[in-house]
């Protein structure tokens, strides 16, 4: 469980032999409710991923696919998403997108 400072929740989790990030897409969103910007906060979180000596699986929601949202705050958080699972996919060895159940190797 995290709040907004993934980077903390990192930190504090116990030593496993996976990581389990779930969801990406809900952390976002406790980031930048108030309008604060997401890119100091995944800096940190990233840096702890990349410190974290075992397998990390970061889990995300594609919502660029869809509908475009019709508020200014629906759009900037669906750019944002989309910013930071570019971000993920850059940090990842592999990225996998499922649709339908269905696996798509996009990286790795």
């Amino acid at each position: 469980e995290s709040d907004a400072d993934l980077a903390a929740a990192i930190a504090r989790s116990a030593r496993a032999d996976v990581l389990l990030v779930d969801s990406l897409t809900l952390w976002a969103a406790a980031v930048t409710e108030d309008g604060s910007p997401l890119a100091p906060a995944w800096e940190r979180a990233a840096a702890a991923v990349r410190a974290w000596e075992r397998p990390v699986v970061l889990v995300s929601d594609e919502v660029g696919l869809g509908i475009v949202p019709v508020t200014p705050a629906g759009r900037r958080f669906r750019d944002e998403l989309g910013w930071l699972n570019q971000q993920a996919a850059a940090l990842a060895d592999e990225v996998v997108l499922l649709v339908a159940g269905l696996p798509l190797r996009l990286k790795g």
